[in-house]
């Protein structure tokens, strides 16, 4: 290819450096050659070495991976964690959405821009600055805070709670120390084997980085039933079980497996959909950090189950504990033969890589993942042709997320039966729910479905101060605010489906009276607006529209007619736009009308 690369830049030894160590240690490499797959774990780790990607690294990119200047520079703007401009060695991440923004990140924001200036500036000699960021996936020990420190052996680390008055420097030390908050992320952790506990039971227990301790509780006795099962035995089982997709479109399993095996063209992918970025949401990366074993053995299970020799998990930018916990787990398991070519000693083989996102939450969006993958923009694809025929390289490929395939050890371990058991006939076995906001402990949380929304809430302790609910948030982001009146709402696909709600991707927030819910709904319409992909029109220009509308009423606009012109921006979007994040992102705005967000809130 003829590369018209940008004149006079010229990379540094270390961006050099940084790109040949991406290319050298990635797993996987296409049959025919192409590298363009690397392009965003190139761009990472320029990213990671340097803190921005100069225009002599995309030269140097481009030249290893013979990718066009022009459609790097388009890849790599469309990342929010990527600069391509200067940018301080350190930088502070302040996450402001739901749980956070009411917990009183506002506060924190003030303080770093006292002490480091507008967001993003960096004077000369500053080592440090911050920026806004969506949800990091730390919503139970909200208002929270990620660090990135680039360098040769760059840092990344997110905490929380951060403390407003506390100096940076002091919060820096104490996260690098340990957690001392005293919050524990799963409150049913350690709890008797007869809680009923599926997907948590090892919390607590087992230890995350080692095989021998997975093992002792259970670990791999999946992986050996589905050798004696094989793929039909174990595709069947998954299908009886009445497993539905925990992402949020609640897809049969069994059906998406199936259809991939089924599919007469090779090779098949797996993909695990780790980019968890829904506000309010945290359970995936609890699952990779707490028990990542368990999603590695999944993976095998499925991947064997689905003729699928190559598997990657899609892990979301900022989860870097949950990514490297995973990648020693699969290291453990590829040196004692359960990854690689003949796993367990058979004849069957199956391995993954872990690629790390660069912060877009529309990548959670399986075939926007896929083009971030092979190293294009993370924009949508039209559907059909769906991912079971056309998926990821343009062949047959299995998607699901990590919560969904974690479900799978124990419906091949014991049989369908047990699983199908538990729940309702449409809603089967237990879910996984991200308990934030004004509750007295927050945290993950599992429970059979068919429990109503007033008993989980109640699990959680309650609302401190006994303070009046005034509004839940089901689903996160893009799914629906509910009154204190619909409390007693049992937590099914069908009974939601029904009420006109969404379990979503699990998220319960709680806000009390004190809450200022206008301020919440214009934080998630700017959000949308801010995580279009721009690709269509609805989207792009709806989200834009529906976040004019909602800051003239907080002006004092006419409701009645706003409100009009949001239910047709809604139904505009949900009719016309490429994918699920355009067709979802007035759900919660135009829930929340019937709440009366903007009304004035008692004093507390």
């Amino acid at each position: 290819m003829d590369l018209h690369l940008i004149p006079k830049a010229v990379a540094t030894s270390d961006e050099v450096a940084a790109i040949d160590a991406a290319v050298r240690n990635a797993r996987f490499q296409r049959a025919n050659g192409d590298l363009r797959h690397l392009l965003l774990p190139a761009l990472n780790a320029v990213q990671s070495r340097i803190g921005w990607v100069s225009k002599g690294a995309l030269n140097a990119i481009c030249r290893k991976l013979g990718v066009p200047p022009a459609e790097a520079y388009g890849v790599a703007s469309f990342y929010a964690l990527l600069s391509l401009t200067p940018r301080a060695k350190r930088v502070i991440h302040v996450c402001e959405d739901l749980a956070c923004r009411a917990k009183g990140a506002e506060a924190i924001c003030a303080r770093l821009a006292a002490t480091f200036g507008r967001p993003g500036e960096a004077g000369d000699g500053q080592e440090t600055t911050w920026l806004r960021s969506p949800c990091l996936g730390l919503c139970e020990r909200a208002p929270a805070a990620m660090i990135q420190t680039a360098g040769e052996r760059p840092e990344e680390i997110s905490f929380g709670p951060v403390e407003a008055k506390a100096a940076i420097e002091e919060s820096l030390s104490a996260a690098a120390a340990g957690d001392a908050s005293g919050i524990v992320s799963v409150p049913q952790a350690g709890a008797p084997r007869d809680a009923g506990l599926r997907l948590l039971k090892r919390m607590g227990l087992a230890r995350p980085d080692s095989l021998d301790s997975y093992r002792k509780h259970g670990g791999y006795e999946a992986l050996e039933r589905a050798m004696t099962l094989g793929p039909a035995g174990v595709i069947a089982e998954v299908t009886a079980s009445g497993l539905l997709g925990r992402g949020g479109a609640a897809f049969p399993a069994g059906r998406k497996w199936q259809a991939v095996a089924s599919a007469p063209a090779r090779p098949h992918y797996l993909v695990c959909n780790a980019d968890e970025s829904e506000p309010g949401t945290f359970k995936d990366r609890i699952l990779m950090e707490e028990d990542p074993f368990a999603i590695i053995e999944a993976m095998t299970i499925a991947g064997l189950a689905t003729g699928c020799a190559q598997g990657f998990v899609y892990i979301r930018g900022e989860y870097a504990k949950a990514a490297a916990r995973l990648g020693a787990a699969a290291d453990q398991a590829r040196a004692a033969g359960l990854l690689g070519d003949r796993i367990a000693g058979s004849g069957q083989g199956f391995d993954l890589e872990i690629r790390r996102g660069g912060g877009a939450y529309i990548c959670g969006e399986e075939t926007a993942l896929f083009n971030s993958i092979e190293g294009f923009r993370g924009e949508p694809r039209s559907k059909p042709p769906f991912p079971t025929e056309v998926g990821l390289f343009g062949a047959p490929t299995l998607v699901n997320n990590v919560e969904t395939l974690a479900n799978v050890l124990d419906i091949v371990r014991e049989g369908a039966a047990p699983f199908a058991a538990l729940g309702t006939k449409s809603s089967t076995g237990t879910r996984l729910f991200c308990l934030s906001g004004s509750v007295r402990v927050p945290g993950l949380y599992e429970i059979p479905f068919g429990e109503t929304l007033r008993a989980l809430i109640d699990r959680a302790g309650g609302v401190p101060e006994g303070r009046p609910i005034r509004a839940v948030l089901l689903g996160g982001a893009a799914g629906t605010f509910l009154g204190p009146e619909e409390l007693d709402l049992k937590l099914t696909f069908e009974d939601t489906r029904a009420a006109g709600a969404s379990l979503g991707s699990g998220v319960v927030a709680v806000f009390d009276d004190r809450a200022d819910l206008g301020d919440i709904v214009l934080r998630i319409a700017a959000f949308f607006r801010d995580e279009s992909c721009g690709q269509c029109v609805p989207c792009r220009v709806g989200t834009v529209r529906q976040e004019e509308s909602l800051h003239r009423i907080a002006r004092g606009g006419g409701p009645d007619e706003e409100a009009e012109i949001l239910s047709e921006v809604g139904q505009c979007m949900r009719d016309a736009s490429i994918c699920g994040l355009g067709q979802t992102a007035s759900s919660a705005v135009l829930s929340a009308q019937r709440l009366s967000p903007f009304a004035r809130r008692p004093s507390p």
